[in-house]
Order: C-alpha cells, then sequence, then structure tokens
C-alpha cells in the first residue's frame, strides 16, 4: 500500500478552485469604499488557476486513510500562502514583506490571532485588506474541508475521515445518517451564530449602546468571533468598544468555543444533551473559577502592575474587575485572543493565571483551539484510576465520558497527543529563546514561553513583547517562519501533521 499523492493533490486543487469565490467579498468591499480591486481579483485568478491546474492531476485513485492525511496538511499549508498574496500585492504597512505576509496569513486560517501589525500599521492597510483579514478566520473556523465536504460530492466518500483530521476536535460526531449532512448541519449552526452576532453588535450600535460598532465593525468582528480567532481591524481590539459590546463578545466566545453539536442538538429540541455533557459543565467550571480567580486579584490590587496605569481596574470597583477578568478569561480559555485591556499592565500573578488557561482550550468540536478540556478532563480520570487500581489491583474499572465508557485505544491517544503537544510546546520555548538571543532581541524566558504556546495553541497574544498590544514583528524571519510551522501543527493537532512528516507514511 502506498500514498495516491496525485488524488491528494486533484483534491486540493478542487478545494482551491471552489475557495477562489470567497474572495469575491473583499472585492465588493474595495469596490463599495473606492480601493483597488487588483490584490483580490489578482488572487482569485492565481488560486483557481492552480486549482484547475492541479485538479487535472488526479487520477483514478481513491481518497483512502492515508490520502485524507496528505490532503488536509497539503490544503491547510496552500491555503494561507496563497492567501498571503493579497497583503503582498497591496503593499500595505508591515504585511508587504513576504515572510510577514506568510505569517499573517497562516495566523488567520488558523485562527491564532498572532499579528505582526503594529498601532501604527492599521491606519495603513484598507478596508478591502483588513476585511480579508478577518474573512480568513472565518473560512479556518469551522474548516474549509468540512465545508467542502458539505457542497462537493467529490469528498463524499472519506469525508468523515477528512473532518475527523481537519475539524478542531476530539472525534466526529455523526449528527446526521450522512456525512455530507453532518458538514452541512455544522456549518448551518457556525453561519447562523455569526449571523445573530452581526445583529447583537450592530443592534447595541443602533441604540445607542456602542458608538464606534458600525455596520462594517460589527460584521469584522462577527467574522472573528465564532471562529474564536481574534483578529480586529482596531488596533486596540475591543479595548476600543463600549462594556455593552465587551458582554456581547464574552456571550459569543463562550458559544464559539462549545461544541457544535451540541449546539445542533439544542437548536433541534435537545437542550438536555449540553447541560448534560461533561465537558460543557467542565468547560463552563474552568471558565468560572479562572475568572473569579483573576476577579479577586484585580478587585483586591494583588493582580495588578506595581505601576499604576490609568487603564487598570480600579482596586474595589467589582464591576469592572468583573467585566476586565471575565473577558480575558474567556477570550485565553476558548483561544479567542481578543483584549478588553492591555493586561501587560496587570501584574505577574495574574499574568501567570492568563499563562496557565493557554493551555486549557476550548470544547472538543468547537472552533477553540489548544488542547480542548475534554483531554484534560480524560488524563484526570485516567489518573484518578492509575491510583485506584494501584491501592485495588483487582478492580475493573473503566472511564465514562457522558454516561458512556471511553475505549482504552482513545485513552492512549489522547495521553500521546498531549505529551507530543506538550513536548513540541516546551521545545519551542527553547528555540525561540535561543533564536532571540541570536539576532539580539530582548526576550525574557516567560514571553518566550508565552510566543510559544500563544502560536501552537492558535490562541495569539501572549505576555510582554507578544501582549495584546503588541505584535510579533520583532521576531527574526528565522523565529516568524518557525511560528508559521507551530500554527499550521497545531491548527490541524499536531498528530496529522507528524504523520505526513514521518518517513513511515511513505513507505508501502
Amino acid at each position: 500500500m502506498y500514498v495516491e499523492y496525485r488524488t491528494a493533490l486533484g483534491l486540493v486543487g478542487t478545494v482551491l478552485k471552489y475557495l477562489s469565490l470567497a474572495l469575491v467579498l473583499p472585492v465588493a468591499v474595495a469596490l463599495y469604499y473606492r480601493e483597488s480591486p487588483v490584490p483580490f481579483v489578482v488572487t482569485i485568478a492565481v488560486m483557481a488557476g492552480l486549482g484547475i491546474a492541479l485538479e487535472r492531476l488526479r487520477g483514478d485513485g481513491e481518497l483512502g486513510h492515508r490520502e485524507g492525511f496528505l490532503l488536509v496538511a497539503l490544503t491547510w499549508l496552500a491555503i494561507p500562502i496563497i492567501g498571503a498574496l493579497p497583503y503582498l500585492i497591496a503593499g500595505e504597512g508591515t504585511v508587504a514583506h513576504p515572510v510577514n505576509a506568510l505569517f499573517e496569513s497562516m495566523s488567520g486560517f488558523t485562527t491564532t490571532g498572532a499579528t505582526v501589525l503594529g498601532e501604527i500599521s492599521f491606519d495603513r492597510h484598507s478596508r478591502s485588506i483588513l476585511l480579508w483579514r478577518q474573512l480568513t478566520q472565518w473560512l479556518g473556523g469551522m474548516g474549509i474541508l468540512v465545508l467542502m465536504v458539505a457542497i462537493l460530492p467529490e469528498l463524499s466518500v472519506g469525508g468523515a475521515q477528512v473532518i475527523n483530521e481537519e475539524a478542531p476536535g476530539f472525534a466526529l460526531e455523526k449528527l446526521t445518517p450522512r456525512i455530507r449532512d453532518t458538514a452541512r448541519a455544522l456549518w448551518t449552526v457556525y453561519v447562523g451564530f455569526t449571523v445573530a452576532a452581526v445583529a447583537v453588535y450592530y443592534g447595541l450600535h443602533l441604540a445607542g449602546m456602542a458608538p464606534n460598532m458600525d455596520l462594517y465593525n460589527a460584521v469584522a468582528h462577527a467574522l472573528t468571533t465564532l471562529p474564536t480567532g481574534g483578529f480586529s481591524p482596531e488596533a486596540r481590539s475591543v479595548e476600543a468598544f463600549s462594556p455593552a459590546i465587551q458582554w456581547a463578545v464574552v456571550l459569543f466566545m463562550i458559544v464559539a468555543g462549545t461544541n457544535f453539536a451540541l449546539l445542533w442538538y439544542v437548536a433541534t429540541g435537545e437542550p438536555r444533551r449540553l447541560v448534560r455533557n461533561d465537558e460543557f459543565r467542565s468547560y463552563l467550571l474552568a471558565i468560572g473559577v479562572v475568572a473569579v480567580l483573576l476577579t479577586t486579584l484585580l478587585f483586591t490590587g494583588l493582580g495588578l502592575s506595581a505601576v499604576p496605569t490609568n487603564v487598570d481596574p480600579i482596586p474595589g470597583d467589582l464591576g469592572n474587575s468583573v467585566r476586565q477578568a471575565t473577558f480575558q478569561t474567556v477570550a485565553i480559555v476558548t483561544t479567542t485572543g481578543y483584549a478588553s485591556m492591555d493586561f501587560n499592565t496587570w501584574g505577574e500573578s495574574s499574568k501567570v493565571v492568563l499563562l496557565l488557561a493557554m493551555f486549557l482550550g476550548g470544547s472538543a468540536g468547537s472552533a477553540a483551539g489548544s488542547l480542548k478540556i475534554v483531554r484534560w478532563l480524560l488524563v484526570r480520570r485516567a489518573m484518578a484510576r492509575e491510583l485506584y487500581t494501584t491501592i485495588h489491583p483487582e478492580a475493573v474499572r473503566p472511564i465514562r465520558f457522558t454516561g458512556k465508557p471511553i475505549e482504552e485505544d482513545t485513552l492512549r491517544g489522547v495521553f500521546i497527543l498531549v505529551l507530543s503537544f506538550l513536548a513540541i510546546f516546551a521545545v519551542s520555548s527553547v528555540v525561540l529563546f535561543l533564536d532571540a538571543l541570536r539576532v539580539g532581541l530582548d526576550l525574557s524566558a516567560i514571553e518566550a514561553v508565552s510566543a510559544s504556546i500563544a502560536t501552537l495553541g492558535n490562541i495569539g497574544p501572549g505576555v510582554g513583547v507578544v501582549g495584546p498590544m503588541n505584535n510579533f514583528l520583532p521576531f527574526s524571519n528565522a523565529s516568524k517562519l518557525y511560528m508559521v510551522f507551530l500554527m499550521w501543527l497545531g491548527r490541524l493537532e499536531v498528530l496529522s501533521v507528524l504523520i505526513v512528516l514521518s518517513p513511515a507514511y511513505w513507505k508501502q
């Protein structure tokens, strides 16, 4: 048995051909605001042309197990590379550099939210380019190949495997007998909540509660809330908007970090599935615990910087402390990466709490990144079982999840992924720190750690030089390319990429 790479390449071509239609939206925005549509028209031509050329390579081979891995890995590499073209052609600001353009594009499609744009750079970019930046996150959030399974008959066969390898989740839960209908159901939920977010954001503006949230901003932020992306056309992120908008964003971030299959059940009249789900309850508990801890630190002043600033939550101001703590907790746990203020101004204790929260992640089957709550839940239960069976060797104690026993193979896979993720994170922290020393970048150890988890976990901002109001521009080109690899690796949950890169994969 060998890899039918022509089949995989042909399907990558099909995906590129149809995805080129997405650029019609920024073309329309460019024309509306009297900006040049050339960057997007050229990208449409390149993407469609390359797609058609690759499509012709496809032979009679079927999409098997090996080809599925290759299709997913190549698709998620090719699309960000081509998606960088509008930045390069427009030639605006820092993303006009090839490495920066690729970094921004990969960060967009993988919904990481790390950026090389500085506060001044936002004013140098056209509205159409900034909307393309937002749109890349929306396309990548639910999954490009999930969308293609929903609309292309070519991917109906083998679609379950493709979705399992691409979608950021624990395992695909079939909502319907046909995998194509399941993909459509997931995208229906995704689109529905995106439209709802636009309506709520703009509705608050019309009600006079959010003066800066015009229709452009409402659409732009909805496109990056539901995919847990975190890009914003505003240099100060969500800090630029009123508390009413910030609370609305919190609500939709929590939705975005919830398993979309559970949301489908709620929409179809089965809300009990949501409240009975072990992971959903743990997800809300994790958010609650971190938010209460941060609120306490900010309210008492223990979690603030020794140097006071005029944007810090005032110790004793409970409402402000609750809002800032809750917003940043939800933004980090769901890996959205928005900021309601510059938490770099907080004290070390608060930043350490946020750093630890970066390893949690949202629910399986959601748009969130990082390790996911379900894996930590299973690891904790496996550890508890190991302690129990060590004391009682004769005991047989299966691990259950929402009332169903988990197979040992599944548990082994969870442990392998968690250990692989943590090992790559640790190595990457050292790599980024050493490269910073090589180029003379003043990077502390905690900043290297936060840059590593922020990109591998598809979170976006870290602390220090990569804080929410800063950017990744100071890193060398070598480090930025390495972090592009980390974002690609994290979006496909590590193992999908490692499998394709292993020599055994290519042997017959």
